[in-house]
């Protein structure tokens, strides 16, 4: 059986690395990029410490690929209200936003040669306002566009492109609000399932749209928080 390949930004943590160890019981070869790893042991996982926005040294890894044929970009950072500061502001789009796009650039050739599928991570935010995190939002309604455009841009050359919009998910990225307990609360009363999703249930949405059972979703952006969006 051929074993493919998947390149999974901020595979070493959370969502990124429930995807990838998913990946792995399913016989793929992970390459993932990030600053964070708890330590994965496996033939098939390659983690590589990079910052993402140093594209050379992004691109040194990834040329050493001969193929590449799925791209999971689930990299990202949130800074609350240190996001009314243009230099966090601009961090946190450069990271979010600007690397997903650089980095399905250095893949694209790749990708196109595979017929391969890419994924990003959009969020609830996409969607409507955030007050704390107003950078945030906006990088995420970005992923929303960008994936719009290249699904057009790409289908017909063979790749899919899709975005996953989650909700809240017990990762650290949302340590700050679950240890708010009036908050926690809050948000629980809103969502219609009741919790939190588990990274796993993320990711096995993930695997989903990298299937042969997702063949024609495309340009997709699908909502996965247990119905907050819509409560």
């Amino acid at each position: 059986m051929e074993i493919k390949t998947a390149v999974v930004t901020g595979g070493g943590t959370g969502i990124g690395l429930a995807t990838s160890l998913l990946l792995i019981e399913q016989g793929w070869h992970v390459i993932a990029l990030g600053l964070q790893n708890e330590h994965v042991i496996s033939d098939q996982y390659h983690f590589y410490e990079i910052d993402l926005c140093n594209l050379d040294q992004a691109k040194n890894i990834l040329d050493q690929q001969d193929t590449i044929d799925a791209l999971i970009h689930c990299a990202g950072i949130i800074k609350q209200k240190q996001e009314w500061e243009i230099p966090i502001f601009e961090k946190v789009i450069e990271i979010n936003l600007n690397t997903a796009f650089a980095i399905t650039t250095l893949l694209q050739d790749k990708l196109i040669q595979a017929k391969g599928s890419i994924i990003y991570i959009a969020s609830m935010w996409s969607f409507f306002g955030s007050a704390q995190s107003p950078a945030y939002a906006a990088s995420k309604a970005g992923i929303v566009a960008l994936t719009r455009s290249l699904a057009v841009a790409l289908g017909a050359k063979g790749v899919r492109v899709n975005a996953i919009a989650p909700g809240w998910i017990d990762t650290a990225m949302g340590a700050n609000a679950k240890n708010d307990l009036e908050r926690y609360h809050k948000i629980i009363e809103r969502i219609p399932l009741g919790r939190w999703a588990q990274p796993t249930e993320i990711a096995q949405v993930i695997i989903f749209l990298l299937s042969a059972h997702a063949s024609y979703i495309h340009g997709a952006i699908l909502p996965v928080d247990g119905g907050y969006s819509i409560a």
